[in-house]
Order: C-alpha cells, then sequence, then structure tokens
C-alpha cells in the first residue's frame, strides 16, 4: 500500500512545484537587486591552490543564461587540479534557472557511475552537505561536489532547492542565488580526490559565504 503510495505523492510534488512556478511568472511586481561582488573576487590563491581563469565559450555562457559566473582551474602540483565554477543568477523568475550537473554532465559525453551525499566540516563545528557525484569519459574518471547557494541557505537536493527558491520568491521577493561545482581527476584513487575536494572546499567556503548574497 505505501509503495503505490509514492508515485501519487511524486506527482503531488510536481504538480505543486509547476504550479507555484507558475504563480511567480505571473506576480508582477519586480525582484530587487541584491547587492554583492563580482565572482571574480575570490582569491586566485586558496591554501596551495593557484587559480587560472578558463573562459567559457561565450555560447554557453548565454545558454545557461547566469547573471555571474567564475570557471577557475586552481593548481597545486604535483596534485591533480582542482576545477572551480560558480554560475550566479540574479534571478530565476524569467526562464533563467540553474541547471543540475546531471543533465549537463551526460549531455557532453560523461557517464554517471555512482551519487550520493558527502559532508564537509566546517569551523565552529558547522557542515555543509553536497552532492557527491563520480562521472567517466572513456578512461577519465572524475569527482564531482556540487550544491545551491544563497539566500542563506546551502542546499544539495534539486527538490529542496526549487521549493526553497519558491517558498523566498513568495516571502521575500527574492530568487537570486548560486549553482557551485567542484571537480577534480581521480588518477590517485577516490579516497585522496575526496579528501581534496573536502579540503579545498573547507578553503574555499569563507569566501562564498562573503560574495554570493545571503
Amino acid at each position: 500500500m505505501l509503495n503505490s503510495l509514492a508515485p501519487l505523492r511524486l506527482w503531488t510534488t510536481v504538480g505543486l512545484l509547476l504550479g507555484a512556478f507558475a504563480l511567480l511568472h505571473t506576480i508582477s511586481h519586480g525582484e530587487p537587486v541584491v547587492p554583492r561582488q563580482p565572482l571574480r573576487t575570490i582569491p586566485y590563491s586558496v591554501g596551495d591552490w593557484k587559480g587560472m581563469e578558463q573562459p567559457l565559450p561565450e555560447e554557453i555562457v548565454r545558454a545557461v543564461g547566469v547573471s555571474d559566473y567564475l570557471n577557475r582551474v586552481y593548481l597545486e602540483p604535483p596534485e591533480p587540479p582542482v576545477q572551480l565554477y560558480i554560475g550566479y543568477y540574479a534571478s530565476q523568475r524569467t526562464g533563467d534557472t540553474m541547471h543540475s550537473p546531471k543533465n549537463c554532465l551526460p549531455g557532453a559525453g560523461w557517464d554517471p557511475i555512482s551519487s550520493g551525499y558527502a559532508t564537509i566540516p566546517l569551523t565552529n563545528s558547522r557542515k555543509i552537505v553536497v552532492n557527491d557525484y563520480v562521472i567517466q569519459k572513456d578512461l577519465n574518471r572524475q569527482l564531482v561536489f556540487y550544491w545551491y547557494q544563497g539566500r542563506g541557505r546551502v542546499i544539495a537536493s534539486e527538490y529542496a532547492g526549487k521549493f526553497w527558491m519558491v517558498a523566498d520568491a513568495i516571502s521575500h521577493n527574492r530568487t537570486d542565488g548560486a549553482l557551485v561545482r567542484l571537480v577534480t581527476p581521480m588518477n590517485d584513487g577516490e579516497t585522496q580526490a575526496r579528501v581534496r575536494l573536502i579540503t579545498f572546499a573547507q578553503f574555499i567556503f569563507s569566501d562564498l559565504e562573503a560574495i554570493i548574497p545571503k
């Protein structure tokens, strides 16, 4: 009986979200522009890593609809690199919304191997939960961490992210937010790759909090 109710609950949730999106698009009052610093002000030095810009082609920037973005590779030889991508959206009311890497990466030729969650300890006994995603193209395997950040929250779940976007639009007239994604090769093994991304995230998180509006 419980299993038979699961599809009903899923479609009920989907229906409510679609209805909420339709409501947002019919609301006429404008969304405030939240003051923030450009993403390029994130430091090039993160721990012992040194960042190098990797601008995206203009057609990709237009396709994802970001208001601002950052795409860098951070190097700490002889360790494998860490790629940092941040896509910031000042508003998600007009159809420009965050795209899940689980949808984008397979479209770029990467096959999903496994997915789950990783917990990243921060200072002052804080911690965040992020998506932990292993992908592969030919013999190249990579580890991906990603999460949604903004309006005072860090969220892993796509469904939770959509829910809070709608809730904040109704209660605070805001839909701004960012997708944060870290990627590293797994040449030195999955354990080392995971330690590398956790360590990098711990170093960069305070800068993200300072730049992505709460």
